[in-house]
């Protein structure tokens, strides 16, 4: 069901129902914010709340209000919800905890959940166990603490499920405005996704910043994803559960999936939703896009008057997916007119002091700097503090920058290498004149990325997220099986043969052709213990070789020759993000090279290939100290197979693991194969 949020989240009328000092906080915030709508106190013994005269209960309140801070114990909080919704109010907050998010402490916490929102019906709720949100817009805060925020014509919106978080978040001093801030609590009915699609159709709403414990459903943040593209607004999100403690804390927290962190960041970039690490990272990344929208390109002019400042700026990109563009001969040109011949015209650029002061000199050398191939322009200046030094004469920086904007018509951010050299009413000025502040140079090289990554996205179009049905009982299929049923699929496997006997191994060889590789099977892992033998010659080191290894049944395929590299294609099937497809660096070291990319399934072969070369091997691939290439589109067709075999049995396929494809310069062949499914009989 799709939740009408309009007049929750703008409303003209609110009723705060309890009396504690936190039900007291929301209509003293109210007042603060000097809110215009009604405002009603609920209380069914005390005569004010807050100086405000108390209705005994919400049914007896003069009209259903648009919103509602319900602020009472949890079992008296399913009853007030019944009755706002049963007179038709337009929504409310749930601030108590004790739900399903405390299932370990509370026995009762899911069915009262199930109560909530039973009781709730048609009409939507926030929470529960949350703070609730504070719309600047409109001057209307639900929110029974202090935050840091005011009242603003446009901005960004923020959703996270930690309502500490999002007062800290409320406090920045860094200039970002802030039009809406949400807690989503432990997303009983209503979860950020369909919160911040709701968020994102206000014009209002420039970018939306997400703090995601569990993702939970995947259909609604692609709606949400759908949402943002088709406004061209960015999404900037920190994602927890990278960690084992972060994992378990979020399940005891609220009551969300968590997942692997590898399904996580798949699910993203595939959305194209920016995951960053920070809360720092995520401020300047919604005040980039706040300020100038995703960027066309993750192409930078970079400008300081210090030697240090610009090999900083170039070693921190380097650590970045950031491009300094080569100078082309008009910036050049324009920029020896505006310096002299003392300076070394490069980007990053040092402009050394000699013209420090002139405003309009050093416009002229920062709008030939503009000129280029770039997406961006960034000038590093770090304030003097105004409570020992004088700031008078970087004055001309903001001068020369508001020049240099006005002749580009690009956007130029004012950096500072270290983030509390741009106070708050410098940014704020900054702001005024159309210049971005960036606090610290990681941060914005940072935002910058992330923006020209959801700029990349922006039109891109993807089919939706596989998913499937996850099987009661699940086994693991014979390596022989599993290859057969991959080859019908079109992975390429060895000529082989399974056998119980050593006559029929001889047969085999004789048949496959030497040299040949055997293996024994009921082995997990097969070459830890000693059950697979490589380039076996002839039939006497084969005869040795069944002896030295006791099992019943035994594999004996081709031997694969030529290779070039070895690669892990794997797909397992993550519950809270779909199937996730991991490519990396592969054979018996693989774990310990760590050499891998992920992604979500399904996925088209510009992706594939794009994701090969995010691999470290790929230079092995491309062909190393003269050695061939690799067939890349043989390894492409390789991974579509074994997509196209977890697609057509995804309600039943576990895992699927190559391990390892052999790539040649002609093909790529799986030398091993791993299939985990729904159990079923094995032939």
């Amino acid at each position: 069901m799709r939740f009408d949020l309009a007049r929750l989240f703008k409303p003209k009328s609110i009723a705060v129902v309890g009396g504690g000092v936190w039900c007291r906080s929301v209509l003293e915030q109210c007042k603060k914010m000097n809110y215009q709508g009604a405002l009603y106190a609920v209380h069914p013994k005390a005569d004010y709340v807050a100086g405000i005269e108390a209705a005994a209960s919400v049914l007896d309140l003069p009209q259903p209000p648009d919103a509602c801070f319900v602020g009472v114990n949890r079992h008296a909080t399913v009853d007030v919800i019944a009755n706002l919704s049963a007179m038709g109010a337009g929504g409310a907050v749930c601030f108590a905890s004790g739900f399903l998010e405390a299932h370990a402490e509370a026995d009762d916490g899911a069915s009262l959940q199930n109560a909530l929102l039973e009781a709730a019906g048609p009409m939507p709720i926030i929470g529960p166990n949350c703070y609730g949100f504070v719309n600047y817009l409109d001057g209307a805060p639900l929110w029974p603490d202090q935050h840091g925020g005011q009242v603003v014509e446009s901005g960004v919106a923020i959703i996270t499920q930690s309502s500490n978080m999002a007062i800290n978040i409320s406090m920045q001093q860094r200039g970002l405005p802030i039009a809406f801030m949400v807690t989503a609590g432990n997303q009983a009915q209503i979860g950020l996704a369909e919160i911040g699609a709701a968020l994102l159709r206000d014009p209002r709403i420039t970018a939306l910043g997400l703090h995601i414990e569990g993702i939970g459903d995947i259909a609604a943040f692609e709606a949400l994803a759908a949402e943002a593209k088709a406004q061209g607004k960015g999404i900037a999100a920190i994602k927890v559960g990278r960690s084992t403690q972060a994992q378990t804390a979020t399940l005891s927290h609220t009551a969300s999936l968590a997942g692997s962190d590898a399904g996580a960041e798949a699910v993203l970039r595939r959305l194209g939703i920016a995951r960053l690490e920070s809360l720092t990272e995520l401020l300047e990344t919604l005040k980039l896009l706040h300020f100038t929208g995703p960027l066309s390109s993750n192409k930078v002019a970079s400008m300081s008057c210090s030697g240090g400042e610009a090999s900083l700026m170039a070693d921190t990109g380097m650590t970045r997916d950031i491009v300094f563009p080569e100078l082309n001969p008009a910036q050049k040109a324009g920029l020896r007119a505006a310096l002299g011949p003392m300076v070394a015209l490069a980007n990053p650029l040092d402009y050394h002091t000699y013209i420090w002061g002139d405003g309009p000199g050093m416009g002229a050398a920062f709008s030939a700097m503009m000129q280029g191939d770039i997406a961006i322009g960034c000038i590093i200046v770090d304030f003097p503090r105004a409570d020992r030094c004088s700031q008078a004469a970087w004055d001309c920086v903001l001068e020369a920058a508001v020049l240099a904007t006005r002749s580009s018509g690009k956007p130029l951010a004012l950096v500072a290498s270290v983030p509390e050299n741009i106070p708050e009413d410098i940014a704020l000025r900054m702001l005024v004149h159309g210049i971005l502040p960036l606090c610290g140079l990681p941060e914005a090289l940072c935002a910058i990325e992330a923006a020209a990554f959801i700029g990349s996205k922006i039109g891109a179009q993807s089919p939706p997220i596989l998913q499937g049905q996850q099987p009661v009982t699940s086994a693991l299929l014979s390596e022989h099986r599993a290859k057969s049923d991959l080859s019908a699929f079109g992975l390429k496997v060895p000529n082989g043969q399974q056998v119980s006997s050593l006559d029929n191994i001889l047969i085999a060889a004789g048949k496959i052709g030497y040299p040949v590789v055997l293996k024994a099977m009921g082995f997990a892992h097969k070459s830890e213990a000693g059950a697979v033998k490589v380039g076996i010659e002839n039939a006497a080191a084969l005869a040795a070789a069944v002896q030295d290894m006791q099992a019943q049944t035994w594999l004996i395929e081709e031997m694969v020759t030529g290779a070039i590299a070895e690669l892990l294609v794997g797909v397992v099937r993550d519950p809270a993000h779909g199937f996730v497809l991991t490519l990396a660096a592969g054979g018996v070291l693989t774990e310990v090279l760590q050499d891998r990319v992920s992604l979500i399934l399904p996925v088209e072969k510009d992706a594939l290939h794009s994701a090969l070369d995010q691999l470290k091997i790929a230079r092995v691939l491309a062909g190393y100290r003269g050695k061939p290439a690799a067939n890349r589109d043989a390894i492409v067709a390789a991974i579509l197979a074994v997509q196209d075999y977890v697609i057509a049995h995804c309600d039943q396929v576990e895992e699927v693991e190559i391990n390892p494809l052999i790539v040649t310069e002609k093909g790529a062949v799986a030398a091993d194969a791993l299939i985990k499914i729904g159990e079923r009989d094995d032939r």
